[in-house]
């Protein structure tokens, strides 16, 4: 009779019964586990024919034997393929260790493992598929793009659950996690690191137009970090930079910290920056970008200093409403003014965009008033051929900018446009509608600026067509105005109506081209007369035949010039125009006002902008252009430009005052112009205007700069124009400019810039600063000054501490640099500013 089992002996089998019952079920759900000769381990040497095939099958039940603990001389090789039949003669459950023999070129040609596989690779294997493996010596273990190595792995394929020991690496894609010991979940990609070292890295795609795509790496420690599934990990006291993992120099040090890289977005709580081992800045919470995109929350505080303002601090907030929403709130508080709060909402649709700002200041301690800003920027595409825009511009008085602006461009603004705007665009033809006014500034001390007049409405159709019958092409340009004025008592006001039809025969060949062209201006105009104006006719029309014949013609050779192989141009140009001279000095003028002479100019058909009035000519122009390019490159190496003006007729027609008219028999002007790529280093660029009447230089502007790479430019310009015409005054103009970028020392960088003007013999504009990369921070200061007229003098000092794809500290002086150094070069790629009031 058998032995009977003890009763006790029995109630613990069924546990044991019951484990590995439910171990086998669950684990026909997991994914199957793979132990592949190709990715063994080798301690020596195997013997020569000792070698075992890899066994693919399914587990289907629990091996009722214990597992065996064998330490071969050789790498252990288990695998388990899901689907597959059992071998013959073997246990379809218990994992058994063999000795195998695998190659360098097996390890090479192996082919990968198919989508969900788990394999495993040690010195030593032992234990029991469906409960416990055990992995040891340089073990590792591999499952789709997941790999984890360690001195020690144990695998648990009931749960898919690993613990790790000794060594740790995690390794995902572009993402490395170390530390001593980590218990994982495989497939929810889940679990905990103790201790960890981490790199996380993802691409970044191009900020600005033409930029090329980046990787942002955010690396760091902490005593734990948790897997919370795909891109997502919380951490305890904790560290995160985009500087090298050892020894970086800034760091983001926080008691929580959560990164989430499918919002891209870190979290931290009670953190502070840490810059040079030195706390620079506590955050009780704050988000911030994990690849350099926007983000809610607050941003670093920007500060500097200037006369005007005192010491300037703004502290902005983001929100980041939705992908194409966003708002920046910025409280501005300057010790010498007070306290500003300034707003900037930006949208973006389908068929519209925008941009609204506000700024209000309570009161100004300096002027005791309450100062205001507003603008509102809009485009809409109503339909497919149907556009509308909306530019809306206001501030509470006339010193506004000079008062609380460090820019010389926005603090020098006079008129502030206000206008909405209608176009259709049906092809050959468009239609447009517009209504427009501006705000006028005119600070108080300085001589009154005279206002615009407003456009209530204007409408305007054009059309061209370039496929009439014998190759003729018809245009036609017409508008009605709607002109008023402000003060209406000093000045004119009219309804206004152009109408300019013209025909020309286009004619070309390979090396030449042959225009005639004719039309009509004609232009009525109902006025209605200022006081002062009262006796001049009230209604007036004009009618003007234009006429002009334009001509070139296209040389081309093959030179050798000090070595190189170039092309040679020679492409001279005729344009003869001829129009009527008819008394205007009764029209008003609205929107009329010279145009320098250049070379686009001197082969316009009007010397006048506007239609108020139209220049009577009978005149030439003759010009010619060579140019030398490499014949290897295509680089423009040399330009030279020759025109010359002659006039048959005297000028009748001015709009200020007699001395702009040329006298007949004379060619006035002479124009001149050289530029060009020297070498790779050196180009030029120069222009000049001659007075053969009074045997004067009117205008000459020459530019030299010298690049010698990248951060290393320099600039020498030189203007001259002793009588400059603006509205209906006569400004001298001479002076010379010198700016660059250039390296002073290591990593650090010198940029600057001198405007002095010869003719005032004093310095209008200047700009001094340093520069310094630090790999993933930059620091930049910049000191500027500048004179809007004779007795207003602004400072202004810009200090900022870039740290990369973070957030910019202080002040930000780029754009005042880039305006400043023609072919600067930004010593680092980032988008930490996104402030939207930055300077």
């Amino acid at each position: 009779m058998a032995p009977r089992m003890a009763p006790n002996a029995r109630i613990r089998l069924i546990p044991l019964l019951l484990l590995c019952m439910s171990g086998a079920s669950l684990a026909e759900s997991l994914p199957p586990l793979k132990v592949s000769p190709d990715l063994l381990r080798t301690s020596r040497p195997a013997p020569a024919k000792a070698s075992v095939p890899v066994v693919e099958r399914a587990v289907k039940a629990v091996d009722s034997t214990p597992a065996t603990d064998a330490v071969p001389a050789v790498p252990a090789a288990k695998a388990v393929g899901a689907g597959a039949e059992p071998s013959s003669g073997a246990d379809s459950t218990a994992v058994h260790s063999s000795a195998v023999e695998t190659s360098e070129e097996q390890a090479s040609t192996a082919a990968p493992l198919p989508v969900g596989t788990t394999a495993i690779s040690a010195l030593r294997i032992h234990g029991s598929r469906s409960i416990e493996l055990v992995a040891e010596g340089d073990a590792e273990l591999q499952r789709d793009d997941t790999v984890l190595t360690a001195d020690k792995v144990t695998y648990r394929e009931p749960t898919d659950e690993v613990v790790a020991e000794g060594n740790v690496v995690l390794s995902r894609g572009t993402d490395t996690i170390r530390g001593p010991q980590a218990t994982l979940v495989v497939g929810d990609r889940t679990g905990r690191f103790e201790s960890p070292q981490y790199q996380l890295s993802r691409a970044r795609g191009p900020v600005l137009a033409g930029d090329a795509p980046r990787s942002v790496s955010g690396s760091g420690e902490a005593d734990v970090l948790n897997l919370e599934g795909e891109n997502q990990y919380s951490l305890k006291n904790a560290t995160w930079t985009t500087c090298s993992p050892t020894d970086p120099d800034w760091y983001i040090k926080a008691r929580e910290l959560e990164l989430d890289y499918d919002r891209e977005v870190g979290t931290a709580h009670g953190a502070s920056i840490v810059f040079m081992d030195t706390p620079i800045f506590w955050m009780p919470w704050a988000e911030f970008p994990l690849n350099g995109q926007r983000q809610s929350g607050f941003l670093p505080p920007t500060f500097g200093s200037s006369n005007k303002t005192g010491v300037d601090f703004t502290q902005p907030y983001y929100w980041n409403i939705a992908p194409n929403y966003d708002a920046t709130v910025a409280p501005r508080i300057m010790s010498r003014r007070g306290l500003q709060v300034g707003g900037e909402v930006r949208y973006l649709g389908e068929d519209y965009q925008g941009t609204t700002r506000v700024e209000w200041m309570p009161e100004d301690k300096v002027t005791g008033e309450e100062r205001r800003l507003g603008s509102i920027q809009h485009q809409h595409r109503f339909a497919p051929n149907l556009y509308g825009t909306l530019d809306l511009n206001a501030v509470s008085d006339d010193d506004y900018f000079e008062d609380l602006s460090s820019n010389i461009g926005v603090a020098s603004r006079v008129n502030l446009l206000r206008e909405g705007r209608l176009i259709y665009a049906g092809g050959w033809w468009s239609a447009s509608a517009l209504v427009q006014r501006y705000q006028t500034l005119s600070p108080e001390g300085e001589a009154p600026n005279a206002e615009p007049y407003r456009r209530l409405p204007q409408i305007a159709l054009n059309a061209y067509r370039a496929d009439l019958v014998g190759g003729l092409a018809a245009t036609l340009e017409s508008e009605v105005t709607r002109f008023a004025h402000a003060n209406p008592d000093a000045n004119d006001e009219a309804t206004r109506f152009v109408a300019y039809p013209q025909l020309s025969l286009p004619l070309q060949g390979a090396s030449w081209f042959v225009t005639p062209k004719a039309g009509v201006h004609y232009s009525s105009y109902d006025v209605d007369r200022a006081k002062a104006n009262e006796a001049k006719p009230n209604s007036i029309t004009r009618s003007l035949p234009i006429m002009s014949l334009d001509s070139g013609l296209f040389f081309e050779r093959e030179t050798n010039i000090f070595g190189g192989d170039y092309v040679q141009t020679l492409e001279p140009r005729l344009f003869y125009l001829r129009v009527q001279d008819k008394d205007q000095t009764q029209i008003p003028v609205f929107d009329s006002n010279r145009f320098d002479v250049g070379f686009a100019q001197i082969f316009s058909e009007n010397r006048f902008s506007g239609s108020d009035r139209i220049g009577d000519a009978n005149d030439l122009t003759a010009a010619v252009t060579t140019r030398f390019i490499d014949s290897d490159t295509g680089v423009e190496r040399l330009r030279a430009l020759l025109g010359q003006r002659y006039y048959f007729s005297d000028q009748q027609v001015y709009l200020f005052d007699e001395s702009e008219l040329r006298r007949a028999g004379r060619g006035n002007e002479i124009l001149a112009g050289l530029g060009g790529q020297i070498n790779k280093r050196v180009s030029v660029d120069s222009y000049m205007q001659f007075n053969t009447e009074t045997s004067q230089t009117e205008r000459l502007n020459a530019n030299i700069r010298y690049q010698a790479g990248f951060a290393r430019t320099l600039n020498l310009s030189y203007r001259y124009a002793p009588k400059l015409p603006v509205d209906r005054g006569v400004v001298g103009l001479e002076d010379i400019d010198v700016s660059g970028q250039w390296p002073i020392a290591r990593n650090w960088y010198g940029v600057g810039r001198v405007t002095h003007s010869l003719k005032d013999n004093r310095v209008t504009e200047a700009v001094a600063g340093l520069e310094y990369d630090g790999g993933c921070w930059v620091f930049r200061t910049a000191m500027h000054r500048f004179a809007i007229d004779e007795n207003d003098v602004t400072n202004a000092i810009f200090v900022q501490l870039e740290l990369n794809d973070l957030a910019g500290i202080g002040s930000n002086p780029l754009s005042l640099i880039k305006r400043s150094v023609p072919g600067y070069g930004k010593i680092n790629d980032s988008s930490a500013d996104r402030v939207f009031g930055a300077e």
